[in-house]
């Protein structure tokens, strides 16, 4: 009896212990860098610090820019500006490493800058920014393998620039940089396929750049780099159009560039290249609009470019274009005030400019 005791005391160990193996989340930051290189970062959730994964960097196209991670966690993908194409890899999920999927690079058109993938997993997107146009693909889940929609490449305004798709995957926005304005999709669940929403492009500051969807998917902010503001909108649950908020635009700093949002919506971030900060507001959970948080903008490195805000919603992390690092921060999570990581900034590759977080269950 005292034998089977103590091996049924062994197995449950042992299996608390698979469980909690099982279940472990690792967290990884990817970045595009001036040249031809990916950088992949292990975080730290709780303090906020970048560890180099081993490998990295890892090689991409020339000129690489947007990245985007699929909802699983299970792929990166890479828009190379100069060489026109998509690098597509597979994340190990206990390393965070990344090797590429069989025939990537994938051809797109000229200039890609923004690239997304919708909430399902099932489709990506690319903004071909001097093409005046959207490349769609369908991933192979199993793979990571691109293939071109039907219809595909589907016209923009000029020089689309960044996407946003609403959290349900039936509207997809594009900034379009020299139209100042943004171009509106409804997205074929089936397909993927992309048909224009009634009364797109809709007007936003000179200049459009980052775009982001309010996680309820009930409003849409768009960054004035010339203008120094954010264009704020109300969706139509229906139809994906856009109807600008009441106060909008809400001013930032000066040259305003990319744009991120907290998980759940609390509160938004803004790059402002020329004044080197972040701008922060609180969002009115009923209108939509823009309150500037106390201490706004926060100081930030030289020529700060992307901004994104964690998974758990507690950390914030821009890259400092001019001065080769990113800067880390904890968000307050009442206020959405930020704090300096220790050790902050951290240094980066050459040039860095966009980044994404992969969340990954494993192993």
């Amino acid at each position: 009896m005292k034998k089977r005791i103590v091996f049924a005391a062994v197995l449950a160990v042992l299996f608390s212990l698979t469980s909690a193996y099982a279940q472990a989340t690792e967290y990884f930051l990817y970045m595009t860098n001036a040249g031809t290189d990916v950088f992949a970062y292990m975080v730290d959730p709780s303090a906020g610090t970048l560890t180099a994964v081993n490998g990295s960097p890892f090689t991409a196209g020339r000129g690489p820019v947007g990245v985007a991670v699929d909802p699983a966690g299970k792929f990166v993908y890479v828009a190379n500006y100069a060489s026109n194409n998509v690098s597509a890899y597979m994340i190990d999920p206990i390393t965070g490493t990344l090797s590429a999927v069989d025939g990537s690079p994938f051809p797109v058109g000229s200039n890609p800058a923004g690239i997304a993938v919708e909430p399902a997993g099932k489709f990506i997107y690319v903004a071909n920014n001097n093409d005046r146009n959207i490349s769609a693909f369908t991933i192979n889940t199993g793979t990571g393998a691109l293939t071109k929609v039907s219809g595909s490449p589907f016209p923009t305004g000029s020089g689309p620039t960044k996407i946003a798709i609403e959290p349900q995957g039936r509207f997809l926005y594009v900034t379009n940089n020299f139209g100042a304005s943004v171009s509106a999709f409804a997205i074929n669940s089936s397909t993927g396929a992309l048909s224009k929403v009634g009364g797109s492009p809709f007007a936003a500051g000179l200049y459009p750049g980052g775009i982001v969807v309010h996680p309820a998917g009930k409003s849409l902010y768009v960054a004035n780099y010339n203008d120094g503001n954010v264009s704020a909108y109300a969706i139509d649950p229906n139809t994906g159009a856009l109807t600008a908020l009441s106060g909008s635009p809400f001013p930032a700093g000066s040259s305003s560039w990319n744009i991120a949002l907290d998980p759940v919506g609390k509160f938004l971030y803004v790059t402002n290249n020329g004044n080197n900060n972040v701008s922060a507001y609180s969002i009115n959970p009923t209108s939509g609009a823009l309150i500037q948080v106390d201490g706004s903008p926060f100081p930030a490195g030289s020529n700060p470019q992307s901004v994104v805000v964690d998974p758990t919603g507690k950390l914030l992390y821009v890259t400092n274009n001019g001065s080769n690092s990113v800067s880390a921060y904890v968000i307050d999570p009442s206020t959405g005030e930020l704090t300096a990581v220790d050790g902050s900034p951290f240094p980066v590759g050459r040039g860095p400019k966009g980044m994404a977080f992969a969340t990954v269950s494993g192993p």
